[in-house]
């Protein structure tokens, strides 16, 4: 076990997918490096204990008992991260709880690899019209980057987690580094065909970019996706990019990195001699033991509401409402992405065609509004982008007649019929109003404060859904799609699981929390990588530019500690 007088000259808190890639870069630079995680280890292949397990290997069909229900309400929230084969990745509300003002999903999980075993591997880059967007509208702040400025980063993160997808070349999505892109299936063809044939506003359906290793390269340790859709659970094969089949054992191999789990770290410590941070406090979870560790450098990882919460917990007579937080933005502007809004369809024709496999993606639409001339729309601001798919299910009405017996055996060997969706994802606006908090008068059971959210969706966003069904069912009705059904469920901030803007970026410490590397404007020895830094969120899933803005932030402080020394 780690102890607190070793010397690091790196501390990263966290190991998700931006901890992971702070300790691969920090560790590959030559810096010694402690990585913490509040919780429990888990190691790549030994510790997924549902991946290889079958529907029949689960006790009641894969649900929870009234009794594990009940200790994951929240988690439930999204419908899906609680059933059996993936319920142990995401928290205990109970022992972990957190308080709504107004509803917030807080989906969490606490291990060794955080939320990059169970992400969605969604993998899009950010283009010019997101970094300029804020600017442009007069919204929140200004980006102090560029595309050009993350673009050869997005190249090398691209190139070492793997990314599977089609070259577009779109302004709006710029193309990257990929490996092959998996197929459309019939249905998805030729929806894209008629898209492609009917509207002139740069709209095109392509496959979903994924990571997911397909083709010829080798990644150590790992091997291509087989197309189990086994994902949530951890994947054996290390077939997508998580940080413990991937940037941790990297980290690793260089014979630099600690790894502390059992860790929770509440506090960065700060020197007004020195006007930088010295270290972090840390509560081991098994003892309950309090601890320091002492680095150069320190790179905040925990997500963005923990990270926001460590910062509001770092108080001293310099910071007495947290640390760098003299704009007073640490903890507001939270963001995520809005979705579950569009249409389904039954798609007639093809029935003497099926697909290959458990393809874990689906098909990918790119944002087509405001984005100049006849795009731009006057109710609301940004844009949004579609994702979803074809699929052939089995016969919805096996509940009665024949729900048993011979006729059940003969129908569930048949294919049922083709549908469609298409699901928008949307981009929300950066609202100071939309805020996290501290609750000092309920504490957790290790005495420090919870968090409370008070976060809503507004005008702009619930306008933008209204375009996002009705321009879903046009795409599926000019198809010649029949049976075509809105939908529209707004849900919650959280439950995109994109939570981002706690400790924005900007150009001065008057608006913002972080500057262009993410350096904290006030203690430069401290960096904030994950969701926290964001100024806007753009439409596409965030976790690839977490990543490359990780990479980049860790050559920043290595180049840092070397002029220093």
């Amino acid at each position: 076990m780690t102890h607190p007088n070793e010397q690091f000259d790196a501390i990263v808190v966290g190991s998700g997918i931006s901890g992971g890639w702070a300790a691969k870069e920090l560790c590959e630079n030559g810096l010694k490096t402690l990585v913490l995680e509040r919780g429990r280890m888990v190691k790549h292949i030994d510790d997924y204990p549902t991946a290889n397990l079958d529907p029949w290997d689960l006790e009641f069909k894969g649900r929870q008992t009234v009794e594990e229900q009940k200790k994951q309400v929240k988690q439930s929230r999204t419908g899906y991260t609680t059933d059996a084969v993936s319920a142990h990745w995401f928290v205990d509300d109970i022992v972990h709880p957190y308080n709504e003002v107004k509803r917030f999903d807080w989906i969490r999980g606490y291990h060794v690899g955080g939320r990059s075993i169970m992400w969605g591997r969604q993998t899009y880059r950010w283009s010019e019209f997101d970094f300029e967007a804020n600017k442009n509208d007069g919204i929140a702040v200004d980006w102090p980057v560029r595309y050009k400025d993350i673009a050869p980063w997005y190249d090398k993160v691209e190139e070492f987690i793997g990314v599977s997808g089609e070259a577009l070349g779109l302004d709006v999505l710029p193309d990257g580094v990929f490996s092959p892109p998996m197929e459309l299936n019939c249905a998805e063809r030729d929806l894209r065909e008629k898209i492609e044939n009917t509207y002139d506003d740069g709209r095109v359906l392509t496959i979903g970019r994924v990571a997911h290793l397909t083709g010829e390269k080798t990644h150590e340790g790992r091997s291509n996706c087989v197309y189990r859709n086994r994902c949530v659970r951890g994947c054996p094969f290390g077939g997508y990019f998580s940080s413990i089949s991937s940037t941790l054992p990297a980290a690793e191999r260089t014979g630099n990195m600690t790894l502390r789990p059992n860790s929770i770290v509440h506090e960065v410590i700060y020197d007004p001699q020195t006007q930088k941070a010295t270290g972090v406090r840390v509560i081991d979870t098994d003892t309950g033991e309090k601890m320091v560790f002492e680095a150069k450098v320190i790179f905040l990882c925990a997500s963005s509401i923990a990270t926001a919460g460590i910062l509001l917990q770092s108080k001293s007579d310099r910071f007495p409402n947290g640390m760098g937080n003299d704009s007073g933005e640490v903890g507001h502007n939270i963001m995520d992405h809005h979705f579950k809004a569009g249409a389904f369809a039954d798609v007639e024709g093809f029935e003497d065609q099926y697909f290959k496999g458990r393809r874990p993606n689906g098909i990918y639409i790119p944002r087509f509004r405001n984005i100049g001339g006849v795009t731009d729309q006057p109710n609301f601001k940004r844009g949004y982008g579609y994702q979803g798919g074809a699929s052939r299910g089995r016969y919805e009405e096996l509940v009665a007649e024949l729900g048993y017996g011979q006729d059940l055996k003969t129908a569930v060997s048949e294919p049922g019929k083709w549908s469609m969706l298409l699901m928008g994802f949307g981009e929300c606006l950066p609202y100071h109003e939309n805020k996290m908090e501290l609750n000092y008068d309920k504490t957790d059971q290790w005495g420090l404060p919870t968090i409370t959210f008070d976060a809503e969706w507004k005008e702009n966003e619930y306008e933008m859904r209204k375009d996002m069904v009705q321009q879903a069912m046009d795409m599926l009705e000019k198809a010649g799609y029949s049976n075509i059904r809105p939908w529209d469920e707004p849900g919650a901030p959280g439950l995109g699981i994109h939570e981002m803007g706690t400790a924005r970026m900007g150009h001065d410490p008057e608006t913002s929390v972080c500057n262009g590397n993410n350096q904290l404007h006030a203690v430069p020895n401290v960096y904030c990588t994950d969701g926290s830094f964001m100024t806007s969120a753009s439409c596409v899933n965030p976790s690839l530019t977490y990543m490359a803005f990780t990479a980049r932030a860790a050559a920043h402080a290595v180049a840092q500690l070397k002029n220093e020394a």
